[in-house]
Formats: structure tokens, C-alpha cells, sequence
């Protein structure tokens, strides 16, 4: 099976019913008679999901419209394909939505075909803060304070903060955003001692000041680059668009001074520079930037030369 869309946006959570209740949609659909899903409920539905597979596969118009329904959230625009329905992905009256065995065949699917593991409520209560923050950078407000007070029930808050706090410099770019975020407004008073714990930081310090609008602590020259990567890169991440990104970092300059800015980006050693630099080369509109963005991006497999 292809992919689909290597570039999908970050998807938001679903809600899934337990392992039990889907395994009693599988026995109900249509072609449970034909196909007979046998023994355990974790059995049924892993023997469903490589039927699934192998019917959609075959059809490539199935698949697409699968994802399709899946990203919409939205009614089928009439009657839904009836392979779907007989897999049981579709409701068998109106409106044609998903049901749940359809949203979790979709959500099996996207992860297979992009990579992208869509989360499901309920899930990250037992996640460490690395795997909390790499979860939630998906929600949406209301669903984020949701999943985080699972998270929190049985944590003392102020080891809770320490935990996400540990963890910010190493995780990807969008979950430090989502950590800061969540530590600034989330924790109280435990959350905002523990970001100021790391603002003499090198890099990460510059880049929880920047986030959090903390003037006492300017950047070093040596940091600049890395926060306008870091912070750029959390757009792309998000599969924010490319004007956004652009704009993260031009921020109202002229052609003339967003080029010098581009300059000073592979000398900040972020692991995400190649990639901003791609976006500029590939979309920025003025040729004098995305050539300095191709010289940057030289400088910098240059760099990496040299360190290796």
C-alpha cells in the first residue's frame, strides 16, 4: 500500500471505544458472516485489520476515500461506497460517517501509509513527559487539558513540572513548544520556577525566553540562529504552510535583510536547519533570499564535514 500523503498535517486525536467493543463491531458488520473473524477480541480485530488491507490495496479509490472521510471528520455526500459499509467502517444509515471500527481502520491505515501515529483520548496517561509532549502536539485546546489531567492524576504536580522540564531539551522542536506552553500556563507557580530553572540554559534558555516574552534574558550571538531554526521548524513539524514558516523568520524584514538572516542559520548546529533552509530554497518568492538560502544550506553540509 502507497503512501497517501507524505506531508500530512498533524492529525487531532480520536476517541475509540476499548478493545471489546470493537471486536463486537467487527462479529456485527456485514461481512462478518462471509468472513467468519474468529477467537479473541485482540484476534478478530487483528485478523479484520489485514482484511482490511488486503481489500483496500486493491483499490486505490477506497483508500483515498477512507482518508478522506478520516481528515473531513465529515458525512459521505451520499450513499458511502459499500465496501466500506460491508467492512463495517461506515455507518449503514445516514449520515455516512465513520463509525468507530472505521475510525480505528483509518487511523491503522494512516499510521501504515505515513507514519503518522494518530492519537487516541486516553492514551498518554501512563506516557513519560517525552511521549506526552510528542502526543499532544496534535490536540487541540480543549482535548490537550483533557489528556494532560489524565496524565496528572496520580502525579504530584510539582514532579510533574520537573519531568516535562527535563525533557524539553532533547524532544523535537513542536513538543518543546507544546512543554513550554504547558508549564507556562498550565502548572501554576511549580511550572513557571521550573522554566526559569532553565534559562541560563545554552540554546534552550534562549529559546523559553523567546517563547515565554522573557526580555531579562537575550540571546547570545551564538544563540540567534538556533532559536529562529527552533521555532521555525515547530511550523513545519505542525505541517504548518510554507508562508508561515517563511514568515517565522523573515518577521516583516525586506529581501535584502532576510537574506543575511538566512546566512547566519548554519552556523547554529539545530538539528531541523536543513530542512528550514529547503522550505526558503523551494518557496521563497524572492531569488535573492532562496540564494542565500542555497549558499546556507551549502555552508552547512560543509560544517557537518568538518565535525564529522
Amino acid at each position: 500500500m502507497r503512501s497517501y500523503n507524505d506531508t500530512l498535517p498533524l492529525q487531532p486525536p480520536v476517541r475509540l471505544p476499548e478493545e471489546a467493543t470493537l471486536a463486537a463491531a467487527v462479529r456485527a458488520a456485514p461481512l462478518a458472516e462471509e468472513l467468519k473473524p474468529e477467537g479473541s477480541d485482540a484476534e478478530v480485530l487483528a485478523s479484520w485489520a489485514d482484511h482490511c488491507r488486503e481489500r483496500l490495496a486493491t483499490d486505490e479509490g477506497l483508500l483515498l476515500e477512507l482518508i478522506r472521510m478520516f481528515l473531513s471528520r465529515e458525512p459521505h455526500p451520499g450513499q458511502a461506497p459499500a465496501e466500506l459499509t460491508a467492512l463495517g467502517l461506515v455507518r449503514q444509515a445516514e449520515p455516512y460517517t465513520l463509525s468507530w471500527l472505521g475510525l480505528w481502520a483509518a487511523r491503522l491505515v494512516i499510521g501504515e501509509t505515513t507514519g503518522q501515529d494518530v492519537p487516541v483520548m486516553g492514551s498518554l496517561a501512563d506516557a513519560g513527559a517525552a511521549a506526552l509532549l510528542h502526543g499532544l502536539r496534535s490536540y487541540p485546546e480543549a482535548e490537550r487539558g483533557e489528556e494532560l489531567a489524565g496524565w496528572l492524576k496520580n502525579r504530584d504536580t510539582e514532579a510533574a513540572a520537573a519531568e516535562i522540564a527535563s525533557v524539553l531539551g532533547t524532544v523535537s522542536p513542536l513538543s518543546r513548544a507544546v512543554g513550554v506552553e504547558l508549564l507556562s500556563s498550565d502548572f501554576g507557580e511549580p511550572g513557571r520556577l521550573a522554566l526559569s530553572g532553565l534559562l541560563e540554559e545554552p540554546k534552550l534558555g534562549a529559546v523559553i525566553a523567546a517563547r515565554t516574552g522573557r526580555e531579562d534574558r537575550q540571546p547570545a550571538p551564538g544563540e540567534i540562529a538556533w532559536v529562529l531554526v527552533d521555532m521555525a521548524a515547530a511550523l513545519l513539524e505542525f505541517g504548518g504552510e510554507t508562508g508561515e514558516v517563511i514568515e517565522s523568520i523573515a518577521m516583516g524584514m525586506d529581501a535584502e535583510e532576510q537574506a543575511g538572516t538566512i546566512a547566519i542559520l548554519a552556523f547554529g548546529d539545530h538539528p531541523w536547519t536543513g530542512q528550514v533552509l529547503r522550505v526558503f530554497i523551494d518557496h521563497h518568492p524572492d531569488e535573492r533570499v532562496a540564494a542565500a538560502a542555497r549558499k546556507a544550506l551549502r555552508r552547512l553540509h560543509g560544517l557537518a564535514d568538518v565535525r564529522a
